[in-house]
């Protein structure tokens, strides 16, 4: 992977967590969560699950929550598309040139076949 495809990925890996460590803190102090409960539910809310056993409980905690989820969704799914498309990447190349190598095995072959019979 290039320098410019690893600074992207490291990037949207860190802008996920902190994001995610944002929303742990946060929820720590405001509901009162320990830290697992916290980070479980930025994980859950910031990937749309919201399986709903965990919930804001105070005006303050659902007003954050409601721009944490807002701004965070959208930033956590484009980063997680910045990564997605540089694996992507990558793979093509790693395919393309085992194309490659395959091709020119192929034509040794095929030049090797055709000397033999000069």
């Amino acid at each position: 992977m290039e320098h410019k495809q690893k600074t992207k990925v490291i990037a949207a890996v860190a802008t996920i967590i902190i994001l995610i460590g944002i929303g742990t803190v946060v929820y720590h102090e405001m509901e009162r969560w320990n830290y697992i409960e916290s980070f479980y539910f930025s994980v859950i809310s910031l990937t749309t699950i919201g399986y709903g056993d965990l919930y804001p409980t105070t005006d303050a905690s659902r007003l954050f929550t409601a721009f944490y989820v807002l701004a965070g969704v959208a930033t956590v799914f484009a980063a997680l598309g910045i990564i997605g498309s540089e694996y992507i990447t990558n793979r093509e190349k790693q395919v393309i040139a085992v194309m490659k190598k395959m091709k020119l095995a192929e034509e040794r072959q095929k030049n090797k076949k055709l000397s033999q019979y000069k």
